[in-house]
């Protein structure tokens, strides 16, 4: 699936940490097992070829990490970055959340990235090994015979939807560039948006009441940079790490949500990383098409340094009423 092999990403990262141009490397590594691939801190070329990792599951994000990294290492730090990572790169650069001048951005084409959720459904429990390639290769603990998947039939549903195979930012850009995709994100949004006030109550009732308060959506989004999140000040009422009645977890994603409205790149780390499996990334498109139709469209992190439309204030700002008429008329 993956246009640029992990031969060729180790062979540049090599070579750019003997020159000099870098000291580290931000790459990927197998966690506990084949599908959980985690981020990782290289710095050598034995530790490169021993243990980065290039597949289908390389799904996180690295922008955020640039956050705390570039701040406790020596020289550069290379990062390789997918085509819908590089719109939270400079997103994070317009709010001055990492130093520039300490990262070496090389661009990477990605075809998208497999959803384990979806692998399981078709081998079932029991995953003991996965092999990537062409094929998606599943050895189980209950079939006699590895499990053949096309990556295709697997894809996240981000990717599915993806807005952009171009990269907004990069020092150096390996592969070829894509371009900008005329999505469907929008659609499941707008499918809520056709229910009634009743039914869509009751859709996220059912999706955020499965929330166990991990803040795993919060500590991978880029856009939760915060040093100090209210939701860990004892001092606040809302610290509980588990969902202290039926409101309780409905008012962290919808605070969260307002907090990162007009800064969300929909990079859709928040529902990569759930272990609910909730559409946490439906909230975040939710605001971005409104502020689509009410401001003109404005994505997140296309350039460095753009104004969202929450905080750009014009005299041609629309108006709270003016807003709900149009809700009114298009109902």
């Amino acid at each position: 699936m993956q246009k640029v092999s992990r031969e060729q990403l180790i062979e540049k990262a090599v070579s750019l940490l003997e020159n000099g141009t870098v000291t580290s490397v931000l790459g990927w590594k197998k966690g506990e097992f084949d599908y959980d691939v985690t981020p990782a801190l290289f710095k050598s070329a034995e530790a490169l070829r021993k243990e980065f990792v290039w597949n289908d599951f390389c799904g996180a994000n690295f922008s955020k990490y640039l956050v705390a990294k570039t701040d406790r290492i020596e020289g550069k730090l290379l990062v390789f970055l997918k085509p819908c990572d590089t719109y939270s790169f400079n997103q994070l650069l317009t709010e001055h959340r990492f130093d520039r001048e300490k990262v070496y951005a090389v661009g990477i084409p990605c075809e998208g990235m497999a959803d384990i959720a979806k692998v399981r459904a078709i081998t079932g429990d029991g995953i003991a090994s996965i092999d990537c390639g062409e094929k998606i290769s599943v050895t189980t603990l209950y079939a006699d015979a590895p499990i053949e998947i096309d990556p295709s039939d697997v894809l996240a549903e981000r990717c599915i939807n993806c807005k952009s195979k171009k990269h907004v930012a990069y020092d150096e850009l390996m592969g070829e560039e894509g371009d900008v995709i005329e999505s469907a994100r929008f659609d499941e949004v707008a499918r809520l948006e056709a229910m009634t006030p009743d039914e869509r109550f009751a859709f996220w009732q059912n999706e955020l009441s499965r929330c166990i308060r991990c803040n795993a959506c919060r500590d991978a989004c880029p856009a939760c940079t915060c040093e100090k999140c209210v939701f860990d000040n004892p001092a606040s009422g809302v610290e509980n790490k588990s969902p202290a009645n039926s409101f309780e977890e409905k008012m962290f994603h919808i605070i969260r949500a307002y907090h990162v409205a007009g800064r969300c790149t929909d990079c859709g780390e928040c529902s990569r990383v759930c272990p609910q499996n909730i559409p946490l990334h439906l909230l975040n498109r939710k605001f971005i098409k409104d502020m689509n139709e009410f401001y003109g469209e404005y994505q997140a992190g296309e350039t460095v340094g753009s104004r969202a439309p929450l905080v750009n204030y014009t005299t041609e700002d629309l108006e709270p009423a003016e807003a709900l008429d149009r809700r009114d008329a298009n109902a």
